[in-house]
Order: structure tokens, then C-alpha cells, then sequence
């Protein structure tokens, strides 16, 4: 079967028109076959002499093991998105009153504290370098580094996979977890940086996330479930397609999958199994991100909506339609949830009074974002990573939206992860994993 990819760009630096992203579908589709670039994100023909649309039969049928109890609810009058950057007049973004970044004092692709004008560093980065080609070498005029920016570095590259890396994951145990486009998933010992071990899946990894030290898989058509410690192994059925996202609370797990549905799972502690329980139903095209908090969990999809559910009795709650793309990842951070597109947008949301999402603030840049990740530096800082289509990942304090350096790789970096001791890890097109850690300055 065809593998539909999640992650939109294509990762080849030849396609210019990674945005490109064609939802209307063209009137007459000759052999009812699905466009792979579009599935890909990148057919710019409109219309197209081939489906938009994934032809499922409906009728069959980034994790954390939180409770939402312990979840509370926020005090609204008290809740703001606070932009520290403006000094003694600091500006509030407050609750019920939508902001952007046109205004704000920090610039798009401006580094914390440089004058306006000014690029992020004082060279451009190198095409040739990224390529392995540059025949100038350290005479070039042209940046030849991975990153710029203050208080983190990188720490080692991992080499293995032969494909995009899709997914990584840091359960219990020492050992570092990388799902690929190869079809394999490696095991990575944190002590050496060695692999040391390839486990093969026979299809291509869609996402993978762990908890304690549970692994859970996402391929076409099934979810593998490993226990790192015990060994204990077991295939989820169920999902039609390839499965994009994973999360779990309250001992259940999601699955968002390429037909449109978010399969629901509930462990047994009895047996130490997971069982189907339900099938949440409401979006119109795949379900490629997943995020729990606030008691609720928030879905986004391919039909360029976010909805919201009650975990307790799993019934949509919100459906929202502010992206004009694709809604790639979804964080939910401090009582804020965070959501970034393929329209170039991160939007900040926080729950009103009337216990629905509302948008606070809206950053804007360049190209498409396909991925977001939070952590706090050494300082203690709370910090974001913002993949995007362009090879690039931006990384903002929070919550001014400060841009504090970027990382660059020669295709597009899917996949990021957190890890300990300011550790954080990155996966790239090409299928290389980078280590990168936080430093004091």
C-alpha cells in the first residue's frame, strides 16, 4: 500500500513549493487514484488529474500516562501571555484579546537583542555546506555551522538510519529510541552513543512515543507495544492506515490515524493489556497530532481544524477552524496550548469562562511548521522549538517570542525530543540524529 507522509515538506532541497498544500481536490479524478503528492504535501497543480482525498471505508471499525484530576483549572481573570522583552511597560496579551507578532518588538528571524535590519548571525549558511560540497571550505564567506546562537551546542551526531527519522523516544532504561522511513527502529545506548540494536518493523514508523518503560508504535494498520524492561510485546489492531500521533492519559491511549479517526485503548491492569474501547469520530481527513491537558485532549487534523475532547466521557466539545492548513503538532504547555500549521502560524489558545478555546496570540513565520517542542534551558527558562519546512528549526523564549538561535540540517527535521540534564535531540531527512544540550552562558 501506499505510505501516505505525515510530515509535508518532502524533504528534498529540488521542491520549492513545499507550501503548496491543494485541499479543494479537482473535479474529475481519472482511475480513482490519490495524488502521492499530495499526500506528501506538495502537488501545486490545481486542479489535479488525480484525488485529494483518502478513500477509506468509514464504516470499519507527541507520552505521558497522566490523571486528569490532577489537572486544574485555571484561574481566567489571572491568566495572561506575558512579553517581558518591552520592559517596564510590559505588554499583556490578554485573555479575550487576540494579538500578533506584526506588533510585537520582536521580529521574525531576529535574534534576541539584535538591531533590526539584521539577520539571524552576521553570514548567510552555506548551501554548498549542507550539501558536503562547498570547495571553499573555511575561506567560504558563507556560515559553515549547524546552529547559531547562545546556550546550547551539539553534542554528537547518530548515524544509522537510511531514512527520514519520524520519530524518537527516551523510556526508562539508558537507551535512546529512533523510528525511521527505513523501517527499522534503532536502539541507542546513552552511555557511548553506539547503536546497539536495529529492530526491523516491516513497514515505515509513523510516530513512537514511551512511558516509563513502555514503547508504543505507530505503522500501518497496527500500534507495537514493547516493554523495554519485562520484554513483553503485543500488536494493537484496528487503525486503518498509516497511525500519525500517539498520547495517553487517565490509562488510556490515542491513536490518530490516517482514516480520519482517533482509536481509543484502555489498560486492563488485570491482565496488563490494552483493550479497545471506543472510536472518536469528527474530522473530515487524517488525524496527525495529539496532545493531553486541562482534562481535555485536543486533536489536529489535515482538514486544517483543532478539535477538543472530554476525556472523561470522550465527547467533542470544540471543533475550531482558525489554521487555513494543516494543524502539524499541538503542545499543550503552563495552561496554554500551543498549535502550529502549515500556514506558517503558532497560535497560543487558552480556555475562557465559558470553558472553550480562544486564541491570545499568533506568531508568523516564513514558511510552513511541521513540528513543536518545549523545554526549559539550564536557567530554567522555558523554551521553544519551532521546526520548519525549510530545513530549519527557530528556537523562542517564552512567552516574548525572543528568537535565541536556530538549527539547520540538510533535509527537514521531523522528529525532536527531550531529554535529561538539558539534553535534546533532533532527526533529520537524511535519517541522521543529532544530540544537542543546553549550557550556562
Amino acid at each position: 500500500m501506499e505510505i501516505e507522509n505525515y510530515y509535508h515538506g518532502g524533504g528534498g532541497g529540488g521542491y520549492r513549493n513545499k507550501l503548496s498544500y491543494n485541499r479543494s481536490g479537482p473535479t474529475s479524478r481519472p482511475q480513482n487514484k490519490v495524488c502521492i503528492f499530495w499526500q506528501s504535501g506538495r502537488c501545486n497543480r490545481d486542479p489535479c488529474q488525480f484525488m485529494h482525498e483518502l478513500p477509506f471505508d468509514h464504516t470499519r471499525t507527541h507520552m505521558q500516562i497522566r490523571d486528569p484530576s490532577s489537572f486544574k483549572r485555571p484561574h481566567h481573570q489571572n491568566l495572561v501571555w506575558i512579553n517581558p522583552a518591552t520592559g517596564a511597560n510590559k505588554s499583556k496579551w490578554d485573555l479575550g484579546r487576540h494579538r500578533d507578532n506584526t506588533n510585537a518588538n520582536t521580529v521574525p528571524g531576529r535574534l534576541n537583542g539584535e538591531r533590526a535590519g539584521t539577520s539571524v548571525g552576521s553570514d548567510r549558511l552555506c548551501k554548498f555546506f549542507l550539501s558536503d560540497s562547498c570547495s571553499f571550505g573555511d575561506k567560504c564567506r558563507f556560515s559553515h555551522a549547524w546552529s547559531v546562537g547562545d546556550g546550547f551546542s551539539l553534542v554528537t551526531p547518530l548515524k544509522g538510519h537510511e531514512k527520514a527519522v519520524t520519530a524518537i523516544a527516551l523510556p526508562s532504561g539508558g537507551k535512546l529510541y529512533s523510528g525511521s522511513k527505513d523501517m527499522t527502529i534503532k536502539v541507542w545506548d546513552c552511555e557511548t552513543g553506539q547503536c546497539a540494536a536495529t529492530i526491523s518493523t516491516g513497514c515505515e514508523v509513523g510516530c513512537m512515543i514511551s512511558e516509563e518503560a513502555w514503547l508504543f508504535v505507530g505503522i500501518p494498520d497496527s500500534i507495537k507495544v514493547w516493554n523495554t524492561k519485562t520484554g513483553i510485546e503485543m500488536t494493537l489492531p484496528g487503525p486503518v492506515g498509516q497511525v500519525y500521533a500517539l498520547v495517553a492519559a487517565n490509562d488510556m491511549l490515542f491513536a490518530g490515524t490516517q482514516d480520519s479517526r482517533i482509536l481509543v485503548w484502555r489498560f486492563n491492569v488485570a491482565t496488563n493489556c490494552f483493550e479497545p474501547a471506543t472510536s472518536l469520530v469528527g474530522h473530515r481527513l487524517a488525524v496527525i497530532s495529539l496532545a493531553v491537558g486541562g482534562a481535555r485532549l485536543y486533536s489536529g487534523s489535515m482538514d486544517n481544524t483543532i478539535k477538543a475532547w472530554d476525556l472523561s466521557t470522550l465527547q467533542c466539545i470544540q471543533t475550531i477552524s482558525d489554521h487555513s492548513n494543516a494543524v502539524m503538532s499541538l503542545l499543550y504547555w503552563d495552561q496554554f496550548l500551543l498549535s502550529c500549521s502549515l500556514d506558517n502560524t503558532v497560535k497560543v489558545w487558552f480556555t475562557n469562562n465559558q470553558e472553550q478555546l480562544e486564541v491570545t496570540y499568533t506568531h508568523t513565520e516564513e514558511h510552513g511548521i511541521i513540528s513543536l517542542c518545549g523545554m526549559h534551558d539550564v536557567q530554567g527558562k522555558p523554551v521553544l522549538l519551532c521546526s520548519l519546512n525549510d530545513n530549519s528549526v527557530h528556537i523562542y523564549d517564552l512567552p516574548s517570542f525572543n528568537e535565541r538561535g536556530r538549527i539547520f540540517a540538510k533535509q527537514e527535521i521531523r522528529a525532536m525530543q527531550t531529554g535529561p540534564t538539558g539534553l535534546f535531540f533532533t532527526g533529520d531527512g537524511t535519517g541522521e540524529l543529532k544530540v544537542w544540550k543546553w549550557c550556562a552562558i
